[in-house]
């Protein structure tokens, strides 16, 4: 069954999901794994675009 949740807990989910992005980009960026820091740039670009919309449209 789904589980309902609050705009509040959403937010936290999302800057949660953002924070393990960010950390996954630095850790595959030392460990040379272009692939992979590729992936979580671009999740976290989606997610910076979900909390803060058109203000990182110049990046």
């Amino acid at each position: 069954m789904s589980e309902v949740v609050d705009s509040d807990e959403l937010l936290r989910r999302i800057q949660r999901a953002r924070a393990f992005a960010a950390q996954e980009v630095q850790t595959c960026s030392q460990q040379g794994d272009a692939v992979r820091e590729v992936a979580y740039e671009v999740v976290l670009r989606v997610l910076d675009e979900i909390v803060a919309p058109g203000r990182h449209a110049g990046k």
